[in-house]
């Protein structure tokens, strides 16, 4: 199997409002397209060139641009951001807020087996066209809708504050240590967003004082034990990531460029009770997240030790808190003890999300696979800017859709 690697991308500015600007799903295709081509040394005449052999083909990760956008068929939308996608092979690739990543895993893997040398991965999301409610009610379906979206108010709160409450009663954690932590975990994510210049909270105020006041008229709880402080962002946004195969970037004299060390990608019961029902037996509490991770460890060669800086699915603080011990930073029970000794802070041992994550930079879900991995690719490559993480040679992220069912994990590291 054939080396993989990354030869750039770009994203979206996540604070923006497309629809206020009065602009839709082909103006936001057009912007990230052309700027994610022109990071990877790459133009359309090159997309032209390469489709004449067939050598090229295109990804797109969207979770529910159906209900979000009334449109479809996202694949051929390509060809609405340039005359050069015509005839080049293009599909939309879905698993909730792993969409991204899902795309992402069927482009490397074309490029492995040698069917295509480059692939051209989009992931992109327009939540800001409905209110907080609706959105919440379509993001619905990444959960068991019938049985845990319908008629809900804000169903994935509740459910990853059910997260929450099964972990404090796995652990038997003090809960107000496990509270500090998600309070601690919210603000290095709103903290590490200030460095980031494409964050949509960049600009905003959170510390751990006011992380830690859930309940108030600032910070409304919305899910169990979870506030407002305690999630991710409803965000519009795109991000791009162009991977190449081993002969195309020899044919380009191309040189130090990353490549995909590992992966893994395993799947959870689809309603949350039957995930707490199932892990009764593993010392873990999402067993199935813990066994991407390993699956990703093996494929790489690589050991936890080795990783040098993550980026993690915290769509809640709860998530994040439940990462640590999956990419085993500590014994699962004691994520707590990275959090309060600092080691995932953003000068820490092994930072987490110094991009802000999803709580910090945002989460346009179909993109947010596509983000991180671009991430890794920018910690690797040392262009990460304000929010470089030093010496970074190795990175591991986690992406997971619906309630941790669909888990997708991504080591990117130097030749």
């Amino acid at each position: 199997m054939s080396k993989v690697y990354i030869l750039g991308g770009a994203q979206t500015d996540f604070v923006r409002n497309w629809r206020k600007e009065g602009k839709g799903m082909v103006a936001l295709l057009k912007e990230a397209v052309a700027d994610g081509l022109e990071n990877a040394g790459l133009s359309y005449d090159d997309v032209r060139d390469l489709n004449r052999d067939n050598r090229v083909s295109c990804y797109v990760g969207n979770f529910i641009a159906e209900m979000y956008t009334e449109q479809g068929h996202l694949g051929a939308f390509l060809t609405e951001v340039d005359p050069a996608f015509y005839g080049v092979p293009s599909a939309r690739y879905e698993a909730a807020c792993a969409s991204g990543s899902v795309a992402l895993d069927a482009a490397q893997t074309k490029i492995r087996v040698g069917d295509y040398d480059v692939a051209i991965v989009i992931g992109w999301e327009l939540m800001k066209t409905v209110d907080s409610k609706t959105g919440g009610d379509f993001l619905g379906r990444a959960a068991f809708y019938e049985k845990e979206g319908k008629g809900i108010d804000l169903p994935f709160p509740k459910l990853f504050g059910k997260l929450a409450d099964e972990t404090i009663k796995k652990y038997g954690v003090d809960e107000k240590r496990y509270m500090d932590a998600l309070a601690a975990i919210s603000a290095i994510n709103y903290s590490n967003a200030k460095r980031n210049p494409m964050a949509q909270t960049r600009k905003w105020f959170m510390s751990f004082e006011q992380a830690n006041m859930r309940g108030t008229e600032t910070n409304p709880l919305v899910g169990g034990r979870l506030a407002v402080s305690d999630c991710s962002q409803v965000t519009d946004g795109a991000a791009v990531v162009v991977l190449a195969s081993e002969a195309f970037v020899r044919e380009r004299g191309l040189k130090c460029r990353p490549v995909i060390k590992g992966y893994g990608h395993r799947v959870a019961p689809m309603r949350f009770d039957k995930k707490i029902y199932e892990n009764a037996s593993s010392e873990y509490i999402l067993p199935w997240t813990r066994q991407t991770v390993l699956d990703a460890y093996k494929r790489s060669g690589l050991s936890v030790g080795d990783i040098d800086v993550f980026e993690t699915h915290d769509c809640f603080t709860s998530s994040e808190y439940a990462a640590i011990s999956a990419f085993g930073l500590t014994e699962p029970g004691r994520e707590y003890e990275a959090v309060e000794e600092g080691l995932i802070a953003f000068d820490g041992k092994r930072p987490i999300n110094p991009s802000g994550g999803l709580i910090g930079c945002g989460h346009p879900v179909g993109a947010s696979g596509v983000r991180m991995f671009l991430d890794l690719y920018k910690q690797v490559t040392g262009t990460a800017g304000g929010y470089q993480v030093h010496g970074a040679h190795n990175g591991m992220m986690l992406n997971i859709g619906g309630s941790a069912t669909t888990n997708y994990v991504f080591v990117v590291g130097e030749e």
